[in-house]
C-alpha cells in the first residue's frame, strides 16, 4: 500500500510535468500529426494543442493509458519480473490525469491572477478613495453633531425655580 501511495504521487508529478512540458512545446504532438494527417488536415503552426495539454477527458485518459501500457510491455521486456500490477497501473493513469488537472488550474489561476493585477491596482486605489471619503463624511457628522450640542448649550436658558422654590410658592412649604 506504501509504494502504490508513492507511485500515485510520482504520476501526479508527472503529470504536471508532462502538461507543463506540452504546454511549452508540443513538438511530439506534430510530428504524430504530421505522420498520421494528410496536409489539409494537419495542425496550423498557431494551435498549440498537445497529447495533453487542451485536450478533452476522454483523450486524455487514451493517451496516457496508451503511453503506460507501452512502457509497462517495454519495461517488462527489459526487466523480467513482474513489478507491475492492475492496482500499480490504475495508480499511474489515475495520478497521471489528476496532475494534468493540477497543472491546468496552476495555469489558469496565473493567467488570471496576471490579467487582474492591472485591473486589481484600479480597484485598490478606488477603495482607498471611498474609504477616505466616508472617514471625511464621519469627521462632517461628528463636528455637527458636536455644533449643534454647542448651539444648544449656547442657549440662555430659562431659570426655572428650584423644586423648593416652587413648593414655597404652592404654600406647602
Amino acid at each position: 500500500m506504501t509504494f502504490q501511495l508513492i507511485v500515485f504521487i510520482a504520476a501526479i508529478l508527472f503529470g504536471i510535468l508532462i502538461y507543463w512540458r506540452e504546454s511549452k512545446k508540443n513538438s511530439l504532438y506534430r510530428l504524430v500529426n504530421k505522420i498520421f494527417n494528410s496536409k489539409e488536415l494537419q495542425m496550423k503552426p498557431s494551435n498549440k494543442k498537445g497529447f495533453v495539454y487542451e485536450q478533452d477527458f476522454l483523450l486524455r485518459l487514451v493517451y496516457i493509458a496508451v503511453f503506460f501500457l507501452v512502457s509497462l510491455i517495454i519495461f517488462q521486456f527489459v526487466i523480467p519480473i513482474q513489478v507491475a500490477t492492475v492496482s500499480y497501473f490504475a495508480s499511474m493513469i489515475a495520478g497521471t490525469l489528476i496532475g494534468t488537472y493540477v497543472a491546468h488550474f496552476i495555469f489558469k489561476s496565473s493567467e488570471i491572477l496576471e490579467e487582474q493585477t492591472e485591473n486589481l491596482e484600479g480597484i485598490v486605489q478606488e477603495t482607498l478613495e471611498k474609504g477616505k471619503d466616508f472617514i471625511e463624511d464621519l469627521k462632517e457628522d461628528s463636528k455637527e453633531k458636536v455644533e449643534v450640542k454647542k448651539v444648544e448649550e449656547a442657549k440662555p436658558a430659562t431659570e426655572e425655580k428650584s423644586a423648593r422654590d416652587r413648593l414655597k410658592d404652592k404654600g406647602l412649604l
